[in-house]
């Protein structure tokens, strides 16, 4: 068999020699006494990245997000977001198990917001009878829907309608650095459209670990409380944060290689790619997985219907083009 094709996601990543490198001069602390230097560094620089006043370094994507939405939706009250959101669907109900919200859904075929349909699920503190809305989630790009891109322009009405609504917006922006690099829009703008975020280092940056909170100042205090609780509190683990530094410095722009193997590879199955990830509708999705393994391409089933790949920092145009020919074929 030819050298295996990993599709299956982009944290599949291993760190490179100079990311190696940066993790073994790393100068590192306690941090669960806020003394880890790499860390506080890692913080403030992303942080400042988005325009919020402070960040928090947790170990996974689901905690940041957990943490995130629990500083902005308290017990017995919900949050929207859209039908295939990773907080609704990927995250093994962590939302619901500790901090006791629910959750309502509006669906749209690209995971894109629709405001009509916010305002009508809308519900406003009414008093002791019915469950008040107290967020707005977004993920951006949207796993799900094929990592596609929402408009800074709808982030930005959205925006504006929780601030006369009373409510708040958390973006879970795992892959946000794509949708940096596909469109051009600052991180600082991105940032300005949110309460509250999740962004990740260990996906299209290719750290090995690691994601951030990232909001004001009470909710990162408040999140680094309830990081502990959750058994998220780490001690010299500048060694994972200076990955983290080096993945900012050195892996952001080259986010755009990743995006054109991408849309070659969709162009190649007949499908179509915003940014890293590429979804096909087929027959039978685990069939399919199963055949492309055989030849050594891996994908992922992420439904019946539905297989995903997702190209990154691991993989090159050559690989590519030979996952395109295993994969065209199989689904001609």
């Amino acid at each position: 068999m030819s050298e295996i094709v990993d599709l299956r996601s982009d944290t599949l990543t291993k760190p490179t020699a100079a990311m190696r490198s940066a993790m073994e001069a790393a100068d590192v602390g306690d941090d669960v006494y806020g003394e880890d230097p790499t860390v506080r560094l890692l913080e403030e620089r992303v942080a400042d990245l988005f325009g919020h006043q402070a960040a928090l370094f947790t170990p996974t994507g689901s905690m940041a997000n957990v943490l995130a939405v629990r500083t902005v939706v308290g017990v017995g009250q919900e949050v929207l977001c859209e039908s295939r959101a990773h907080i609704a669907r990927a995250e093994l109900g962590a939302h619901a198990a500790y901090t006791g919200l629910t959750m309502r859904t509006w669906t749209t075929p690209d995971g894109s917001i629709d405001l009509p349909a916010i305002k009508a699920l809308f519900a406003p503190d009414m008093g002791p009878f019915f469950v008040p809305t107290a967020a707005i989630a977004v993920e951006n790009t949207h796993n799900f829907a094929g990592g596609s891109v929402i408009p800074i322009e709808d982030l930005r009405a959205l925006k504006d309608f929780t601030v006369s609504a009373g409510a708040a917006v958390h973006i879970d922006g795992a892959r946000i650095w794509n949708a940096h690099v596909a469109t051009g829009t600052s991180l600082a703008d991105y940032g300005r459209t949110s309460d509250v975020m999740a962004v990740c280092l260990s996906k299209g940056l290719g750290a090995p670990i690691g994601s951030l909170v990232v909001g004001s100042q009470d909710a990162i205090d408040e999140s680094r409380i309830w990081r502990k609780r959750m058994g998220g509190g780490m001690r010299q683990v500048g060694i994972l944060a200076a990955a983290g530094l080096h993945a900012l410095d050195h892996h952001i722009e080259r986010l755009s290689q990743d995006h054109a193997n991408a849309a070659l590879l969709a162009d190649a199955i007949g499908a179509t790619s915003a940014t890293n990830i590429v979804v096909a509708d087929v027959p039978d999705a685990v069939a399919i997985v199963a055949a492309a393994r055989e030849e050594g391409v891996w994908v992922s089933a992420v439904g019946p219907t539905t297989v995903r790949a997702v190209t990154h920092l691991d993989v090159d145009a050559a690989a590519v083009r030979r996952a395109a020919d295993v994969l065209a074929r199989l689904l001609d």
